[in-house]
C-alpha cells in the first residue's frame, strides 16, 4: 500500500481493512468523518470520476470532476471503478515544533483503484482520509503503468456551493515569493482566470467555514486555484526544466494531498494538525540537536550598532554586539546577514543577487566566521547566517560541511520564488543535506508550509507573506487589517514568518517608510500579541538592543517560547479580531489582536481548568494624548473557584480588555 504512516500504523490498520470488488455496482461511494460530520462522496458520470463533500448534511462542494492531463491524452476520456479499500486509524506522533507536541488523530480512509475504460487502460488510485477537523485526498500512480509518469496539468475541480464570502490572494505568475495583499469578497465576484494562492479561505453564510490547501508536497509541482465557469480548478506551477509539463518523475509516484478543512469554528483551523498528519514521518532520526527559539536579524533595523562601538561592519566586532545583546535577554539565535547593503560573503552581484563570483564559503574581510561562532557559544548564543539560494545551491554539500565545521546552527534561505517540481526538490534537498550537518532551516521568498516540519523538524518558518519588512519602504506601511487577513489564510498551512518586534509604533497619519529604525503599525501590545498568534519556531526581534532594553513589553519577548505543546483559539472572528492561547510546559500564553477598529474582548479563562493564576497582562494604554507605544502591564491573580468582578465582569470565568485601533494584548499565565 502507499501508506506512510509508519508501521504501528500499518499494524493498527490491517485489522480494520475492508475491500470491495466490483464496486461501480455501489457508486456513489460515501465515507464519513470519525464524528459522522463530513461526509465525502466519490462518483462517475459519463465515465469522469468526481466527489462531492457534505458537512452535516449540507453540501459544500457539488460533483467536481477530477481530470489529469498526461502527454497524451487525459483521464477524463473515462474510467470505471475496479474496488475500493476501506479502513480506520489513526495519526499518532510528536512533534518538535508546531501548534502541539503530541498529536492523537483518528481518520478513516478509502483507496479507490480506477482504471481507465480505453488504451493504454492506466491504473490510478485516490486515497482519501476523513478527519473530524476536514477531509484530504491525493492520486498514487503505480509501477504498473510504466516507468515514468508525464503530467501536463492536473484538473482537481471544487465546485464551490451557494456564494460564500472568500479570502484570497492572486497572483501575477508563478514566480512570485508569496506576498500580497488579499481579496475580501463574495465567491462569485472573485476574479475569472486568474491564479490564487493557496490557503484560501471561505465563509459560508450559516457559519460553516472552509479552506483549502495542500500537504506534503514532495517530488511534485505546487497548486494553486483558478476561478472558471465551472467553478475552481487546480492549476500547477509549470516545470522549467521540461517544457509543456507539470510533473515527470519515475513510478511509483503519489501526488500532494488535496486538503479540505471544514469547521463551524474558524479559529480551529489554527488548531488541527491535520496537515501534518498527512506529512510523512520523521526522516532524520534523532532530533535531539533541533532547537527552537528566537533570532536576531539586524538588517530589518537598518544593522543600528551603539554610536560606542568601534568601526561597526561585517565584522567581529558588530556580531559580538548583537551576540552580547542575545546572551543578556534570552534570545537564542543571532543572525549574520549583510551590511552596508552586501551580503557576508563575497559577492560580485547587484544588491543582494548573486554574481558570477559568488561564493557563499568566503566570508568578506574581516568577518572570521568560525571566531563569531566561538564567542557565541562562549554566551550560550546560536549563530545563523542569510543566503541567497542561487549561491548556496551549487555549492550545497562543502558549504554545509563548511557550517557545520565554523559552528553554525541554522540559515535563511531567500529569494526561492517558485514552486514548480523543480524549485520543490531543491528545497527538499536542502532540508534533507541541512538536517545531516545539523543545520535548521528558514525559507524566506517561499511557498506555503505543507507539513513537513514533521518529516523534517528542521525547518523551522516559512515566509510566503507580506509583513513588516514592507515598512521599510513601503509609503503606507502594513496596516493591522492585513495581519489578520494572514491570520485566516497563510497562517492556516502552518508557521508564518514575519520580521517581528518593531518597537517604534505610530497612527497612521505618522507613518513613514524610513529603512533604518523602521515605523510599524498597529500598537506595541499589538506586535507583543503576534509573537503568540504566530506559529513560528524561529520568531525574529528584529529591532537594535538599545530600541529594546528598558522598553516597557520587551521582558514578554524575552520570555515568550517559540514551540508550543498545545495551542487553543479562544476567540475570533474573521476580518475583525483573534484570541489565541498557547501552552509551553505548564505556562499558558495568550495573545489578541483587532483590525483597525477599536473594540472589547473577552477572554474566557475556563480552559485553564479550577484553581488559582498569576495572569501577567500587558495591553493598550488608552489614556490621552493616545500613545501607541503606551502599555498598561500589570499582575492579578484569578481564583476560578471564586465568584468575583474581574476587570469590570461579573463573570469571573473572562476577562474583559478593552484594544485600541491596531490594538492587542498578551498574557502570561502560570498556575500558582
Amino acid at each position: 500500500m502507499y501508506h506512510r504512516s509508519g508501521i504501528f500504523i500499518l499494524a493498527f490498520a490491517a485489522l480494520c481493512i475492508s475491500t470491495r470488488s466490483f464496486a461501480d455496482r455501489e457508486l456513489p461511494l460515501r465515507l464519513l468523518s470519525p464524528d459522522k460530520k463530513i461526509q465525502y462522496e466519490f462518483d462517475i458520470r459519463n465515465g469522469k470520476p468526481g466527489y462531492s463533500v457534505f458537512y452535516q448534511n449540507r453540501k459544500l462542494i457539488d460533483f467536481s470532476v477530477i481530470n489529469l492531463v498526461f502527454q497524451n491524452d487525459s483521464l477524463g476520456m473515462g474510467v470505471h471503478l475496479v474496488k475500493s479499500v476501506m479502513l480506520d486509524s489513526a495519526e499518532r506522533y510528536t512533534l518538535i515544533t508546531g501548534r502541539s507536541n503530541i498529536v492523537n488523530d483518528n481518520f478513516h480512509q478509502v483507496t479507490l483503484f480506477l482504471k481507465e475504460i480505453n488504451a493504454p487502460a492506466r491504473t490510478l488510485m485516490i486515497e482519501v482520509r476523513a478527519f473530524d477537523d476536514g477531509l484530504a485526498f491525493r492520486y498514487l500512480f503505480p509501477k504498473e503503468n510504466g516507468d515514468s509518469i508525464f503530467l501536463v496539468r492536473e484538473n482537481t475541480g471544487f465546485q464551490i456551493t451557494g456564494n460564500p464570502y472568500v479570502h484570497a490572494l492572486v497572483l501575477p505568475d508563478y514566480l512570485s515569493s508569496h506576498e500580497g495583499n488579499y481579496l475580501r469578497r463574495a465567491y462569485q465576484d472573485l476574479p475569472k482566470d486568474s491564479l490564487m494562492d493557496m490557503p484560501i479561505f471561505l465563509a459560508f453564510p450559516d457559519s460553516v467555514f472552509l479552506a483549502i490547501t495542500e500537504a506534503a508536497l514532495l517530488d511534485y509541482a505546487g497548486m494553486y486555484l483558478v476561478k472558471t465557469q465551472s467553478g475552481l480548478v487546480s492549476n500547477l506551477s509549470p516545470l522549467p526544466s521540461r517544457s509543456g509539463f507539470a510533473v515527470v518523475a519515475g513510478l511509483p509516484h503519489e501526488s500532494p494531498w488535496r486538503v479540505l478543512l471544514i469547521s463551524k469554528r474558524p479559529g480551529r483551523f489554527l488548531e488541527t494538525n491535520l496537515i501534518t498528519d498527512l506529512a510523512p514521518p520523521n526522516r532524520i532520526g534523532d532530533g535531539s540537536w533541533v532547537r527552537p527559539g528566537k533570532t536576531t536579524f539586524p538588517w530589518w533595523n537598518g544593522n543600528v550598532t551603539a554610536d560606542t562601538l568601534n568601526a561597526p561592519g561585517n565584522n567581529f566586532v558588530t556580531q559580538q554586539y548583537y551576540i552580547d545583546f542575545c546572551a543578556r535577554s534570552n534570545i537564542e539565535y543571532h543572525s549574520v546577514v549583510e551590511y552596508g547593503l552586501h551580503q557576508w560573503y563575497e559577492d560580485d552581484g547587484i544588491s543582494f543577487m548573486p554574481g558570477p563570483h559568488s561564493n557563499v564559503l568566503k566570508p568578506v574581510p574581516g568577518l572570521d566566521m568560525k571566531q563569531v561562532c566561538d564567542y557565541a557559544h562562549s554566551k550560550g548564543v546560536g549563530v545563523r547566517v542569510w543566503v541567497h539560494w542561487a549561491a548556496l545551491y551549487p555549492k550545497l554539500d562543502s558549504a554545509f560541511r563548511l557550517f557545520e565545521q565554523w559552528g553554525l546552527s541554522g540559515l535563511m534561505v531567500d529569494f526561492m520564488d517558485r514552486d514548480d517540481q523543480d524549485m520543490v526538490n531543491i528545497q527538499t534537498e536542502i532540508l534533507r543535506k541541512a538536517a545531516a550537518h545539523h543545520l535548521h532551516i528558514q525559507f524566506h521568498g517561499a511557498y506555503k508550509p505543507t507539513g513537513l516540519s514533521r518529516t523534517y523538524p528542521n525547518e523551522f518558518t516559512r515566509e510566503g507573506t507580506l509583513n513588516y519588512e514592507h515598512d521599510k519602504w513601503n509609503p503606507s506601511g502594513i496596516p493591522p487589517d492585513h495581519d489578520l487577513d494572514i491570520v485566516f489564510t497563510r497562517l492556516i498551512a502552518g508557521s508564518t514568518d514575519y520580521h517581528l518586534g518593531g518597537f517604534r509604533a505610530v497612527t497612521p497619519d505618522k507613518f513613514r517608510a524610513q529603512y533604518t529604525r523602521p515605523l510599524v503599525l498597529g500598537t506595541r501590545s499589538h506586535m507583543l500579541a503576534m509573537y503568540v498568534i504566530l506559529e513560528n519556531a524561529n520568531s525574529m526581534v528584529c529591532d537594535y538592543p538599545e530600541a529594546y532594553e528598558n522598553q516597557p513589553g520587551f521582558d514578554f519577548i524575552r520570555k515568550v517560547p517559540t514551540a508550543w505543546d498545545q495551542t487553543r483559539v479562544l476567540n475570533a472572528e474573521p476580518d475583525q479580531y483573534i484570541v489565541v492561547a498557547r501552552k509551553k510546559n505548564n505556562v499558558w500564553w495568550i495573545g489578541g489582536i483587532t483590525g483597525n477598529v477599536p473594540r472589547t474582548l473577552q477572554i474566557p479563562l475556563l480552559f485553564l481548568g479550577r484553581g488559582m493564576w498569576r495572569a501577567d497582562i500587558y495591553q493598550d494604554d488608552l489614556q490621552l494624548p493616545f500613545n501607541p507605544n503606551g502599555i498598561l502591564i500589570k499582575s492579578i491573580n484569578i481564583n476560578l473557584r471564586d465568584v468575583k468582578v474581574i476587570n469590570g465582569s461579573e463573570n469571573p470565568d473572562v476577562l474583559i480588555i478593552p484594544l485600541a485601533a491596531g490594538g492587542g494584548f498578551a498574557i502570561r499565565m502560570e498556575k500558582q
